[in-house]
């Protein structure tokens, strides 16, 4: 028991510390309970052929279709232009409609979908977007509560139930608590969003991040500084030559954003320029106008090198001048890019990203929380939580944004963010999930849930809902599914040993007295606070034997009380690295650790205590 408690604390420790991946760190622990005979191989392996396991890497990939196919897009875009401009309106249609969607999806997939929507809603509304980003992302986790599916605990409860001998619970058993977690932040994220998030319009209206015209990132990032016109002229060395045997970016550190040419078809009275964005194919010939992006010191040895005529100091602003002078942000689109928190671009330089060639964009800058990395960035190694400034054609910057589990695109312009392209396998992707919840919702279709989720899962393969089995595979969160599967042994190591049932039986000695209504609370809030520490899906394998433990020993029902774990895991706010969506929205909203403080610790307080009194009612003692 005491060595089982030991490699508990250890992998506790290590979680909370965050330097080595929870997945490594439940792995090691998993080794240590074989290696030590605590667990025999099939034990400590049980956790990978879990049916909760199975059936979580099957709902990653009906998920994943779901984003795919542009169905949640659709559906969400057009549910949210219901609002106009209504502020409270806007906001509480944010908030239904992302817990409506993370009730069947995952809550960082819900997120980043999303994120770009809410931003240029609130773009066009005139309202600061970080009044919305952070209820977004706490209201992905409240919708979660709503189905058995919509969180991993949700899962985990019901598996520590069934193994107990308890009937399961089903599919809609979790929506009444879903429904109350949801109307309840609603209320107090009204107020709370007002006082503490609204403000940051008056003292950063200028610095927030996201939800900017072009002109404004031009502004922000100081394009008119740095954007030179360039002319190839007669004798210069690059005519009839392609930008990729120039290879400019690598020698000079400059980028070439667009190029103008006269028109060959032009009229004898009436003169066209060609305006496109310079590609590796692309030839320069004489009297090209290049459009450079770089210092002035090197667009100088660039143009003296190369016999290119500077024709003035610096172009035009962004958006300002002369039309046929001007760089046209209608056709050659700037956005800014947030890097999702497990992007394969993490640690990578930007010359490496593959962005021009995979996409048709340049990287101009990066903002890294307060400052601005503008000039030799192709060796700047990427972080979690950059903001990439990308410019390139409208419909580049829209391809990326199928991407979603690399990066999030932020501020297009709302028709752009909120325009969906309806793949024909929409229809099917929808008919293909309803299915698999009516399988799991009726009774009267005879297949178990992991079967019913994944058979949802191979048709949308087999429908051609992905463009291959390759990209099903992409969608699935391996570190999520190997951190459950190695820590559900944990639990069963827990309960071998009679650790949990010491645990419990100290919660029992210490808070049973007080009645069973005393000892979920605190069951609930000590989950809660673990959950601030620890990945919530580790919460509530560690959690639930000991509640389940703690209700039986004072002989009442165990549902009130797993039901309190899962909840108290879900439900945590007050740290930006307590869930992903938290950390996703937090360079978007350019929101500080106190902002969630601020803000979620009252909403994680007020929502336990109204759980702790709504709980036995939904499911009596």
């Amino acid at each position: 028991m005491i060595t089982t408690l030991v490699i508990l604390a250890l992998s506790a420790l290590f979680f909370v510390n965050g330097k080595i991946r929870s997945d490594l760190v439940a792995l090691c622990a998993l080794v240590l309970l074989m290696v030590c005979k605590i667990l025999t191989p099939e034990e400590a392996l049980s956790g990978f052929s879990n049916p909760i396991v199975i059936m979580m890497v099957g709902l990653f990939v009906v998920g994943g279709a779901i984003f795919k196919t542009g169905l949640a897009k659709m559906i969400s875009s057009k549910i949210l232009q219901l609002a106009g401009k209504s502020e409270l309106k806007l906001f509480i249609l944010i908030m239904v409609v992302t817990a409506f969607i993370g009730a069947f999806v995952s809550n960082t997939g819900t997120v980043a979908l999303m994120l770009p929507i809410v931003v240029s809603m609130a773009m066009n509304a005139n309202i600061n977007p970080s009044r919305f980003l952070m209820p977004l992302a706490f209201a992905s986790s409240m919708g979660g509560m709503a189905t058995l599916i919509g969180t991993p605990p949700n899962l985990v409860v019901q598996e520590a139930l069934k193994n107990a001998g308890f009937d399961s619970l089903s599919f809609f058993s979790f929506t009444p608590v879903g429904l109350v977690c949801v109307l309840t932040g609603i209320i107090i994220l009204i107020p709370l969003s007002k006082i503490f998030l609204a403000k940051k319009d008056d003292n950063n209206k200028k610095e927030t991040s996201g939800g900017r015209t072009p002109k404004e990132l031009a502004q922000k990032y100081q394009l008119s500084d740095n954007l030179y016109r360039l002319r190839v002229t007669s004798g210069s060395l690059v005519c009839n030559k392609t930008l990729q045997e120039l290879n400019i970016t690598q020698t000079y550190n400059l980028t070439i954003l667009e190029i103008r040419r006269k028109s060959p078809s032009q009229g004898r009275f009436m003169k066209t320029v060609d305006q496109k964005l310079a590609g590796p194919d692309t030839e320069l010939k004489e009297n090209d106008i290049l459009y450079v992006f770089g210092a002035f010191d090197k667009i100088e040895l660039f143009a003296r090198e190369n016999r290119l005529s500077l024709t003035e100091s610096r172009v035009a602003e962004f958006a300002g001048g002369p039309s046929d002078e001007k760089l046209s942000v209608q056709e050659i689109g700037i956005a800014e890019v947030l890097l999702m928190p497990d992007s394969k671009l993490i640690n990578k330089a930007v010359k490496d990203s593959g962005f021009r060639d995979k996409y048709g964009v340049n990287i101009l800058g990066i903002q890294r929380k307060n400052e601005y990395i503008l000039s030799d960035i192709k060796e700047v190694k990427m972080h979690s939580g950059d903001i990439l400034l990308i410019q390139g054609t409208w419909d580049s910057i829209a391809r990326m944004s199928h991407k979603q589990s690399q990066w999030v695109v932020l501020g297009q312009p709302v028709e752009e963010a909120s325009k969906v392209t309806l793949d024909y396998k929409a229809p099917v992707a929808a008919l293909i999930m309803t299915g698999m919840i009516a399988a799991m919702v009726f009774d009267f279709i005879p297949i178990p849930p992991v079967a019913a989720v994944l058979i949802a899962a191979i048709l949308m393969v087999l429908t051609g809902c992905f463009r291959n089995v390759e990209d099903a595979y992409k969608t699935i969160n391996w570190e999520s599914i190997v951190l459950i599967a190695a820590m559900l042994p944990m639990s069963l190591a827990l309960e071998k040993t009679g650790a949990s049932n010491l645990i419990s039986e100290k919660l029992v000695s210490g808070l049973g007295d007080y009645g069973p209504l005393v000892l979920m609370a605190g069951i609930y809030f000590t989950t809660s606070l673990l959950t601030m520490f620890i990945s919530n899906t580790a919460t509530a394998v560690l959690v639930a034997p000991i509640a389940l433990q703690s209700a039986l020993a004072i002989g009442v029902s165990p549902y009130p009380f797993l039901l309190a774990v899962t909840v108290g895991a879900s439900m945590c706010f007050a740290s930006p690295f307590s869930t992903p969506p938290n950390a996703l929205v937090m360079s978007a909203g350019k929101y500080t650790f106190m902002d969630y403080v601020k803000v979620g610790m009252p909403l994680q307080i007020i929502m336990g205590i109204v759980m702790i009194f709504i709980l036995p009612l939904l499911f009596p003692f």
